[in-house]
């Protein structure tokens, strides 16, 4: 039974790797001939020769567009009459400007609870300085989060059930290749699911890819996991609780909300344990390259008057609108106050985030 890989694998990047980037010797012959297995739905041991990454390199990061207007962003100060205004000498660096923005939320966090886990899905571009394979790494970024997420190395890439093409997919993996060639942990984890909608437990396979009955306290532990973050097949909550409880999935990934209320740290410690009477991790969605017109923050004047770190609305996800995240009031509302998007989970009892829409810089590269 065909599965599309509609999301993403999770990879193993961990602090580890960091050191071994950049003074452990390079991967045997053997090592670097191990080809990915391109039918295999959830990642084998086969695949590992690297963590999966995010979409194509553009050619940006080496030489910003000279054609490209001025945006609200770039404009620091209004023009004095009857002075000649000087034309700005560099644009925004988009990328830098969202490396900064996860590794913020990065220490934030971990001043709360040190082992706080960072997953950031896609924008593999933000790992190398450059944005290339070959790049140097972006080591305070590395050192900033614990895995990467990302969508559709195997299937989905095009389509549902439909093969990702194979140059794309071995693009994707020979960058974290080069990148991280000397990564000593170089497992990845894999999810497959036949809603789109990401709002069920799959049934099939009926138990968890590598099902593991060990404790899992760390990213790099983890042997499989759920991606649920659509409740909304369930009649209530506690019908969802019970469904995710009752499963052997290491590391559980889902909304930190319930119909428009955060979970309660009594809802996240009933889930910490599996079936198998393992521990794991239960990890909470956060978007912060878009506001969502359905979050506890978002105000109905917003439509007619937005402020101005409000960007245009996605015509893929009507009621998501992009956002100028390097801007303050945004980054205010997810983690720089006490009634911030971050402290709510972190209140809740989760052990990390995975940020999606980390990929956002490409939106305002391409204005």
């Amino acid at each position: 039974m065909k599965k599309s890989i509609i999301r993403m694998a999770v990879s193993c990047l961990i602090a580890v790797a960091l050191s071994v980037v950049s003074c452990s010797p390079a991967p045997t012959e053997e090592e670097e001939a191990t080809p990915p297995a391109e039918e295999q739905e959830v990642m084998t041991e086969e695949e590992e020769a690297a963590p999966p990454e995010e979409e194509v390199v553009t050619e940006e990061e080496e030489a910003p567009p000279e054609e490209e207007a001025v945006t609200e962003e770039d404009e620091v100060t209004p023009p004095v009459e009857g002075k000649e205004v000087e034309e700005p000498t560099s644009e925004r660096n988009y990328r830098q400007d969202m490396r900064d923005f996860v590794q913020a939320i990065s220490a934030h966090a971990r001043e709360v609870k040190s082992n706080f886990v960072i997953i950031p899905q896609n924008g593999h571009e933000l790992l190398t300085e450059n944005g290339e394979e070959t790049g140097a790494p972006a080591l305070a970024y590395l050192e900033a989060i614990d895995g990467v997420g990302r969508e559709d190395l195997f299937y989905g890439y095009n389509d549902d059930d439909v093969a990702t093409p194979v140059s794309e997919r071995d693009y994707m993996i020979s960058f974290m290749d080069d990148s991280y060639y000397q990564n000593a942990a170089r497992g990845y984890i894999s999810f497959a699911t036949d809603h789109r909608e990401l709002d069920n437990i799959p049934e099939y396979p009926p138990n968890p890819f590598n099902m593991n009955p060990a404790n899992v306290m760390s990213l790099v532990e983890a042997k499989n996991f759920l991606y649920l973050i659509n409740p909304g097949s369930y009649s209530n909550k506690t019908g969802f609780l019970n469904a995710l409880g009752n499963t052997d999935y290491d590391i559980v990934i889902i909304d930190a909300f319930y119909e428009g209320d955060i979970l309660t740290a009594e809802d996240i410690t009933s889930l910490k344990t599996k079936i198998n009477g393992g521990n794991r991790l239960i990890i909470a969605y956060m978007s912060i390259g878009e506001a969502e017109d359905y979050r506890y923050y978002w105000q109905k004047e917003w439509r007619s008057s937005p402020p101005s770190w409000l960007a245009g609305e996605n015509p893929n996800w009507l009621g998501n609108y992009k956002v100028r995240y390097w801007d303050p009031a945004w980054q205010e509302i997810i983690y720089r106050n006490d009634n911030s998007y971050l402290r709510k989970i972190l209140d809740a009892g989760f052990d990390g985030v995975y940020l999606d829409i980390i990929d956002a810089f490409e939106y305002f590269e391409n204005q």
